[in-house]
């Protein structure tokens, strides 16, 4: 197997290299951001770990999940930022090990996990990187959720979850798109 100067196998370099929008020019049919508002297409590829200290909540119903001032934001060309929490801030205790894995080129293999209290299941709401790839190593010890069934804010700002229900983006009102899961987002 051929690999690089970073050692990376060839399949996942071909990932990696697929990728025409990497944060250095915005296309034709991106948003203006307006005041105070940043980008998705100023973000870089491959993605950033941003700390955050703003306040996020993570609610399910009345059920706190998570709260934290220590997130860790992805920021990747096209999607509005993932948030990863840190375990100790978040209420394990609901979380149960759910089926299936998935792999990113940038941040490694993905565990999925299942929110559970009592009879109430929320299957696959959350995501972890528990052995991430060189350069996401941040995410260890971090878990990220989807926020469509779940009420999520960010320093009191809710959430809109990223479109199409792949990818576990949230929204903020500090974001201009068009963002990566909108219909005709295949491409890019």
């Amino acid at each position: 197997m051929n690999r690089s100067a970073d050692d990376s196998p060839d399949w996942l370099r071909a990932a990696r290299e697929h990728w025409q929008w990497r944060g250095k020019g915005r296309p034709p049919f991106a948003a203006v951001a307006g005041p105070e508002q940043f980008s998705v297409w100023d973000y870089p590829r491959p993605p950033t770990l941003a700390p955050e200290t703003r306040e996020v909540v993570i609610r399910w119903g009345d059920v706190e999940v998570a709260r934290t001032h220590r997130a860790i934001r992805v920021l990747e060309t096209s999607h509005p930022p993932s948030f990863y929490l840190p375990w100790d801030d978040v209420a394990r205790h609901f979380l149960q090990p759910a089926a299936g894995s998935s792999f990113c080129e940038w941040k490694g293999p993905a565990r999925y996990w299942t929110l559970v209290d009592g009879e109430r299941r929320l299957a696959r709401v959350a995501w972890s990187y528990p052995q991430p790839l060189a350069g996401a190593g941040a995410l260890a010890n971090c878990v990220a959720f989807y926020p469509q069934d779940l009420n999520c804010s960010v320093d009191g700002a809710s959430v809109q979850p990223q479109p199409g229900g792949f990818y576990g983006g949230w929204i903020t009102p500090e974001l201009a798109g068009p963002f990566k899961g909108e219909a005709g987002s295949e491409g890019w």
